[in-house]
């Protein structure tokens, strides 16, 4: 019974699970019939949108070609105009040069021998332009330049000619740059100092040489246009000659004249004084000139001792009293002092007195000569320093440039200057100081000699 139930409880179970996979069968075939369908239909849809942008694609190429055609043809028409139009200017440029030519033959017929006449004053206005450029002159005459570079241009055209102002001119400023250049002559200017301020000047010019004023060189700066102070100025003996010339109302006075209207000025100008000397031997240079300062104290000191030494002694020679202030009193005192022992014990003793002596007439010459023998060793230390640098330099920059070998060379040959400078000079402070001491060192000698002589006859 129970198997009967079982049995028919399966079997609805089983119609269930195949009523069911109907159903979903169908639906699934509905389902995908109708994806179909829309699928079809976007297609459809695509395809007619697509042959619209088509339609309008081809709508814009046609009015694009249409508008390019359009602008070609345009082109096409300018060009043609254009051409025509070079045509005839080339037409009429044929006709005008064949007017200029036949105009240039008739103006070089009536010009005749003018035209070489305006060709010399081209020349000459151009020659004077650069002239008047540079010139001290136009320091004072100012604006002369311009001129003849403007009638230079002139005469250098053909369509233009020179006035009889313009040649009048000419000969009038030539003739006035002869004149002034035999002149000196006072006028006032803006002179540019040499901080950078401007002050108004009364400024002397002598001829086409020189510009002074207060007691200084000027210079004409043609590039600006102004006068300007020197930076430096040359040595004294060349400034002393402004005085005299600044105070001198007529007749002849000396002034140191540059003759090449600057350029030697330029170059003593240039050329180190002697501090600038002193300063290129560095510090083997100072080291140098101290010792020979030291030299020359000790040599002011040693004279005036000795001085008063060889005053005092002279004295002593001729008095009658002895004074103990003085080397010779001190050694004609021993002869009293020991008045009454042999002939030898008081030789020794008048040695002894004058050895006594002879360190404080001696004292810090040595020295001098010790200063006299190391001052140009110093200086060959400086020579040989200074070619070191020398060396240097060309091993790095080579030989191209002077200008970086100048420092050692200065360094190497002022510090062989000052060392013989210092050496000559104490050598001959020695040998004076020296034999001063020596002539008072002779006569404690010779007093004491006579002492002995005078004794050794009294004994026999």
């Amino acid at each position: 019974m129970k198997n009967r139930l079982n049995c028919k409880k399966v079997s609805q179970l089983v119609i269930t699970i195949l009523a069911f996979a109907s159903l979903s069968g169908v639906a699934f075939a509905k389902e995908k019939e109708n994806s179909l369908d829309s699928l079809l239909a976007k297609l459809k849809q695509g395809e007619y949108q697509q042959s619209i942008d088509n339609k309008k694609r081809e709508s814009e190429f046609v009015e694009q070609k249409s508008q390019q055609n359009r602008m070609l043809s345009t082109a096409i028409n300018n060009r043609d105009q254009q051409a025509k139009i070079s045509n005839q200017l080339e037409t009429k440029f044929e006709e005008n040069e064949q007017k200029v030519s036949v105009k240039d033959e008739a103006l070089n017929k009536r010009l005749g021998s003018l035209k070489e006449l305006f060709g010399v004053l081209q020349q000459v206005s151009g020659d004077a332009s650069s002239k008047f450029k540079t010139s001290i002159i136009s320091a004072e005459y100012t604006g002369r330049e311009v001129f003849f570079d403007k009638l230079a241009k002139k005469m250098g055209s053909s369509s233009q000619l020179a006035s009889i102002e313009e040649i009048e001119k000419v000969w009038y400023e030539l003739a006035r740059e002869m004149v002034e250049s035999g002149k000196v002559k006072r006028f006032e200017k803006e002179v540019t100092l040499a901080d950078g301020s401007k002050k108004i000047k009364s400024i002397i010019r002598v001829g086409t040489f020189n510009l002074v004023s207060d007691g200084e060189y000027l210079e004409w700066l043609n590039a600006t246009g102004t006068i300007a102070e020197l930076i430096r100025q040359p040595s004294s003996r060349f400034l002393d000659t402004i005085n005299p010339l600044e105070e001198a109302t007529s007749g002849v006075a000396e002034f140191a004249l540059d003759p090449t209207g600057g350029s030697i000025l330029g170059l003593l100008v240039q050329a180190p004084d002697n501090l600038e000397r002193v300063e290129q031997g560095g510090t083997v240079g100072y080291v140098i000139l101290a010792l020979g300062f030291i030299a020359f104290l000790i040599a002011i000191e040693r004279y005036i001792s000795l001085f008063i030494t060889e005053q005092k002694v002279t004295r002593q020679l001729k008095a009658s009293q002895l004074e103990l202030n003085n080397p010779l009193g001190r050694v004609l005192k021993v002869k009293e002092k020991y008045s009454q022992v042999a002939t030898d014990t008081l030789e020794l003793k008048l040695s002894e007195a004058i050895l006594k002596e002879i360190p404080a007439l001696t004292k810090r010459i040595t020295f001098v000569k010790i200063i006299s023998v190391v001052a140009p060793l110093l200086g060959l230390l400086g020579t040989v320093t200074g070619m070191i640098t020398t060396f240097q330099a060309i091993t790095l920059f080579g030989t191209g440039d002077p200008k970086l070998m100048a420092g050692g060379i200065s360094t190497a040959l002022v510090t062989t200057v000052l060392g013989l400078v210092v050496a000559i000079p104490t050598v001959m402070l020695f040998t004076w100081l020296n034999t001063r001491s020596k002539g008072i060192i002779h006569i404690l000698q010779e007093q004491a000699a006579g002492i002995i002589a005078e004794r050794a006859e009294q004994e026999a």
